[in-house]
């Protein structure tokens, strides 16, 4: 999850993908990557954002099943929460369009509800920082 901080408040990097759904930036492991390297390369794959740092303390995990190709496939994915300054994406073709977005608009746009749970996560972490 890529976050930009604004004078304001917070903004959320989602990505529209090609499938149609709205989803945070994310992909797969490769053999013998550390999970934060896995980051850093699918960042900077899928948006060009390649100046991030890690907000310490988050890490959250989901697991899910999808079909493809008539198949259930079992996923897990994790996600960590990154700060960026860089406000210009460069899309990868596997998307079709990018928003950043305050929480309230990015929790409307997310399309899966395990999103959203991560999402909420994010930010509770992200206040209790400030507070």
């Amino acid at each position: 999850m890529v976050v930009r901080k604004t004078k304001d408040r917070p903004e959320f990097l989602l990505l529209h993908y090609g499938l149609g759904h709205w989803d945070f930036p994310k992909g797969n492991i490769e053999k013998g990557e550390k999970q934060e390297d896995t980051v850093r390369r699918e960042i900077a794959e899928e948006t060009g954002i390649t100046r991030i740092k890690f907000i310490d303390g988050f890490r959250e995990t989901i697991k899910y099943f999808y079909k493809w190709k008539g198949q259930n496939i079992f996923k897990i994915v994790v996600y960590y929460l990154v700060e960026t300054r860089q406000k210009n994406v460069t899309l990868s073709d596997e998307h079709q369009g990018y928003a950043w977005l305050p929480y309230t608009e990015a929790f409307k746009k997310l399309t899966f509800k395990n999103s959203k749970d991560v999402l909420n996560k994010a930010m509770k972490c992200m206040n209790g920082m400030s507070e």
